[in-house]
């Protein structure tokens, strides 16, 4: 059995990290690292997992990304890239909020990696931003330095984007809307929109609304939630495959794929739907809400500390640490952290509810996060099961009326 090489202070369920045996696993290096530059946020956003949430390790880290930092995170992606010869990773700027600095530390990261890594290692790098501070000579200088931009928001008008406020409670709408004009303008910028569903919302006025900002996609999320702590506007059960069980999310995402599919897309991606889509037509997934494939992300945060990904905050406090850092590990020993390494092992990492399933392989168990159960941990069906089955099997009696020639 594998064990924490740097147990974090505060302690973790058994599986993965007390019962599941890496020994044997062969894992996937990284290819998309989450560098945070700022740890801190403008906004005061209600639903905010990861500072509204059960973790406030943001608390004890510093507001932002110092220069040494970003010098030896540059140098383990470099060491990371040349000992599996990758031709290509993704560097997404994330915080917090990434530009609440301006644009410099987010220029200086990428700038950082970009010199570090083989010169035959292609990257691609993207800012995700509330949009607040995305000012016309912010974009250009983004823009000029070959860095994408996305945007998150709740919708496309004011009323969507009620929840998203800063602490003094003023709408962040307004200077969102502006940075989804000036994006919309520079489409080879624009990386797309982050959409979190608010079973308050009418999804075909959120869907509409989103694509009236022009995006080249958009993805729609899941409140991160799990057994604990059930999804908004749902109620906590044990975890496990309830049958019949309502669908809220599933019908909510319904809607919005038949908008989709029946606007012939509208040149629009919308990337869960593409991806569930694609895995009921064989093809192999590519994120991590559905599907199989392993994942191949880690973050490393303002201190250095390599972690892993953000969303498992909305678990417990402590849930996405490893007990590493980018001054004295490399990427490659954060590989055999056992909850890294369980969200590689595809089928071998489902429940055997999710075994049995008959969409299991499309699903995939959903997202890791949102199976979490306190005092066992991982190894349940999503707390979206039900609704995860519902928009599976609508997608595919989508696909097969197409495939007959029917609308």
């Amino acid at each position: 059995m594998t064990t924490h090489p740097h147990p974090p202070p505060h302690p973790h369920p058994p599986w993965p990290y007390a019962l599941l045996d890496t020994t044997a696993h062969r894992p996937v290096p990284f290819r998309q690292f989450v560098l945070k530059v700022h740890g801190r946020c403008n906004l005061d956003c209600t639903y905010c997992y990861l500072y509204q949430g059960p973790d406030h390790g943001w608390r004890d880290r510093p507001a932002r990304t110092s220069e040494r930092t970003m010098r030896h995170t540059a140098d383990r992606i470099a060491e990371h890239a040349r000992t599996h010869g990758l031709d290509a990773i993704r560097i997404e700027l994330h915080g917090g909020e990434p530009l609440l600095s301006g644009p410099g530390p987010v220029l200086a990261y990428a700038r950082a990696v970009r010199e570090a890594v083989p010169a035959g290692c292609r990257i691609t790098a993207t800012v995700q931003t509330n949009g607040t501070r995305l000012t016309a000579e912010a974009l250009d200088r983004l823009a000029d330095a070959g860095i994408r931009v996305g945007l998150s928001l709740d919708g496309g008008r004011a009323a969507l984007n009620a929840r998203r406020v800063d602490r003094a409670g003023r709408p962040a709408w307004p200077a969102a809307r502006a940075a989804a004009q000036r994006l919309a303008a520079r489409p080879r910028t624009y990386a797309g929109i982050l959409c979190t569903i608010d079973l308050a919302a009418e999804p075909l006025d959120v869907y509409r609304s989103l694509l009236e900002l022009r995006p080249p996609g958009v993805d729609f999320l899941l409140p991160h939630a799990n057994w604990d702590r059930p999804p908004p506007g749902t109620v906590r059960r044990s975890p496990g495959r309830h049958r019949p069980h309502p669908t809220p999310y599933g019908d909510w995402l319904a809607a919005v794929f038949d908008a989709w599919w029946d606007g012939a897309r509208l040149g629009t991606r919308v990337r869960l739907f593409q991806e569930i889509a694609g895995l009921l037509l064989g093809a192999p997934s590519r994120a991590e809400a559905v599907g199989l494939s392993p994942v191949a992300a880690v973050v490393v945060e303002t201190d250095g500390g390599i972690e892993q990904v953000d969303s498992l905050r909305s678990a417990y406090e402590g849930a996405s640490e490893t007990g590493l850092d980018v001054f004295r590990h490399s990427f490659d020993r954060a590989l055999r952290h056992p909850g890294v390494a369980a969200r590689q092992l595809g089928e071998r990492a489902l429940a055997d509810e999710c075994l049995g399933c008959p969409v299991g392989k499309v699903c995939g168990g959903g997202n890791y996060v949102h199976r979490y159960a306190p005092g066992t941990g991982f190894l349940h069906p999503s707390v979206y099961c039900a609704d995860l089955e519902r928009l599976v099997r609508h997608i595919a009696h989508r696909l097969e009326r197409t495939s007959r020639g029917d609308r």
